[in-house]
């Protein structure tokens, strides 16, 4: 799910300046309800090991769930002193096996820690770990008239969400949701293995800045356990809540259209992603009329039927319903096939027929609609895999021949393969690379290469075909998307373990380097400082400085 969170985690609000670079426990506040311990035999505990990804399994001796940072320190120090492999879920949407594998033996369960309230004392909004995307959104939008720009996906937690970077559709206009992220409350282990609560901010003069500064596109499970974040913009002045944060718009234009692939020739399948390519490329740079549109073109295999484009463009923009019909008519220019109604699912969203001509919708509706339209989203028995790149220029015809080939293969039909094509650039590149830990600050457009199923016998054709695709797509640099011209590495909070194995990537270019790029270097000297002991890691946590 293009939204998806990569582990979960979660934090605190801070105070500002050096008052908030004390260790500390947060707010002060009555856990709901005592730690809880679920263990094999009880009639929860089958629920409470697998994710969303039902690939991903786990036998851990315990699972914990917990109400209050101070519940998560102490799970925490018993799983150190015990000498006990240690996760963290959130909301469970993690893409590879960093939670629940074989080897885990304590689980921290997040889920119950859903706090979203406006922080008088800090002058931000607090957001508990286990919080969802919906249930951010509807308190801050409701309660306060304002926004975070998260992803799509209803039920991601945004611990390992926002950890990881946080793309949304919203993303143009207002950034990535780390951009907006003021501090965050950790449970981190210490040199004498001793668990503690740590609250660090984007103050200049707090001496735990990087810590926070870590968790800007860090990646969940890297650092600690996150348990609560803090927003606020940058900018952003005064006590007055509805200042703090960005107002979504009043209403969106919201299009669907699809192409029938039975009529689509190669020529007109390239014709339609140069297109989709040359307007994200014209468009990367932020202060244009086009910054509130983000669009979704799904290149799905063949056996879907049709290929899909999703739109979304901030209504109360002047002339919002023009730009909308230029950009359809820039995407569509030359194909030669009518675009028509969406009659089929495609990724994250169900058919909407409806949308074929564009309709005006109220923000929160729209987001509602968009985060639970498909049976993708809330099926807990899919299996599914997942890699990503990012285009800084737009695809050159050969890959895109290449796609087109695996998109209409014979020997394989699954009508949830697809490629992801997502709007990227404007606010999210006005932001240097190194501002925070989110490197990718200069693309235009990124890709999200998945496939889901539901038979484990189906496991070896999915991820065959996907591994097939995405490595015939970068034969050139070695399999994967190696930073040059045209593409810049992958999307942390799409991990893929692939990106370690010497016979997937063949490029020579770690898997650090992909996520990181030039900020590896600094993320490593934060995990020594907060993690010198590497207890929290997972198949691709950031490793200590040597390693």
């Amino acid at each position: 799910m293009a939204g998806a969170a990569v582990l979960a985690g979660a934090a605190v609000p801070v105070a500002t300046g050096r008052a908030a670079a004390a260790d500390t426990a947060g707010t002060a506040e009555a856990a709901p309800f005592p730690a809880t311990s679920v263990r094999p035999g009880d009639v929860r505990y089958p629920d409470l090991v697998r994710g969303m990804n039902q690939r991903w399994t786990a036998r851990p001796e315990n699972v914990r769930l917990v109400a209050s940072s101070e519940q998560v320190r102490n799970a925490v120090q018993q799983a150190v002193d015990a000498g006990k492999r240690l996760t963290v879920r959130s909301g469970g949407h993690c893409y590879e096996d960093f939670v629940f594998n074989h080897a885990i033996e304590t689980v921290i369960d997040l889920s119950e820690m859903t706090t979203v309230r406006y922080d008088e004392q800090r002058s931000a909004f607090e957001v508990e770990a286990g919080a969802t995307l919906t249930e951010v959104y509807e308190r801050l939008y409701k309660v306060y008239g304002v926004v975070v720009p998260g992803g799509v996906c209803y039920s991601v937690g945004v611990g390992g969400h926002v950890s990881g970077g946080g793309w949304g559709m919203l993303c143009r206009r207002d950034g990535l949701i780390v951009d907006h992220l003021y501090a965050v409350e950790v449970v981190v282990v210490d040199a004498r293995r001793r668990a503690r609560v740590v609250v660090a901010t984007r103050e200049p003069d707090d001496p735990h800045r990087e810590l926070w500064w870590a968790h800007t596109g860090g990646g969940g499970g890297n650092f600690g356990v996150v348990t609560r974040y803090w927003f606020r913009s940058p900018g952003a002045t005064g006590t007055a809540p509805g200042s703090l944060l960005p107002k979504p718009p009043a209403e969106v234009l919201l299009s669907a259209v699809s192409w029938p692939w039975e009529k689509m020739t190669q020529q007109a399948v390239s014709r339609l992603v140069r297109n989709y390519g040359a307007w994200h490329e014209a468009h990367s740079a932020a202060g244009g009329p086009y910054d509130g549109l983000v669009a979704n073109l799904s290149l799905n295999h063949r056996s879907n039927g049709q290929i899909g484009l999703l739109t979304q463009m901030d209504a109360t923009l002047p002339d919002a319903r023009g730009l909308l019909d230029a950009f359809l008519r820039s995407v569509s220019d030359g194909v030669g096939v009518p675009h028509g109604a969406v009659t089929s699912a495609m990724g994250e969203h169900g058919p909407m027929p409806e949308f074929a001509t564009p309709r005006r919708l109220p923000w929160l509706q729209a987001t509602r609609y968009l985060g639970v339209t498909n049976s993708v989203l809330v099926d807990p028995t899919l299996r599914g895999d997942h890699k990503s790149a990012y285009m800084r220029r737009n695809l050159p015809e050969q890959q895109i021949a290449t796609m087109y080939r695996h998109l209409t293969r014979t020997d394989f039909a699954n009508p949830n393969a697809m490629v992801l094509l997502s709007s990227y650039g404007a606010a999210v590149n006005s932001v240097s690379r190194t501002a925070t830990a989110s490197v990718h600050r200069d693309s235009a457009f990124k890709l999200l290469y998945q496939t889901y199923w539901h038979s484990a016998d189906e496991d070896a054709v999915n991820i065959g075909w996907l591994r097939g695709i995405y490595e015939d797509v970068y034969a050139r640099t070695g399999g994967v998307p190696v930073s040059d011209d045209h593409t810049d590495g992958c999307y942390v909070n799409y991990p893929d373990i692939d990106l370690n194995d010497p016979r997937r990537n063949r490029s020579g270019t770690p898997w650090t380097t992909l996520y990181y790029g030039e900020n590896y270097p600094r993320l490593q000297r934060a995990k020594a400082t907060w993690d010198p002991t590497d207890f929290f890691r997972h198949g691709q946590s950031v490793r200590l400085p040597g390693f």
